[in-house]
């Protein structure tokens, strides 16, 4: 633990004698990362940099609620093209479509959305002929 300041000895000459004898004992010589450049070290400076960086890495985004929407449709979609079972195809699929339901008829500010409910049937369909051609061509 660090000792206390004094009273009477102004707070930045105290913190300067700290690190003077921090330096003095080698404290700083075996830092992680001494010797390598700082992470993100970017020309241009963003008031903004920590609270980017900790959104990237907590995996926020801060995009409008229609495009966060499209994003989350093309991922599950994705998603319900590699389902184990016609279930979960079905389930993923009425999961999203509530919500893009939901968005039509209560639009948020920003972009129009631009998209519409998947047809399951449809999506279950194609996902039947990929599943089948698959597995004819592994049989």
């Amino acid at each position: 633990m660090t000792e206390r300041k004094p009273p009477g000895v102004s707070f930045e000459s105290f913190v300067d004698k700290q690190i003077r004898d921090a330096e003095a004992r080698g404290d700083f010589k075996s830092l992680p990362g001494v010797g390598r450049p700082l992470e993100g070290d970017d020309t241009t400076y963003d008031e903004l940099w920590w609270i980017k960086r900790k959104m990237a890495r907590e995996g926020m985004s801060v995009l409008p609620p229609t495009l966060a929407l499209r994003k989350e449709a093309e991922d599950a979609l994705a998603t319900a093209a590699e389902a184990p079972s016609e279930r979960v195809v079905r389930k993923i699929l009425t999961e999203i479509n509530a919500k893009i339901r939901d968005m039509m008829f209560k639009p948020p500010p920003g972009p129009p959305l631009g998209l519409k409910p998947y047809d399951v049937d449809e999506v279950v369909r194609e996902w039947r002929e990929r599943r089948e051609g698959r597995q004819s061509q592994e049989g």
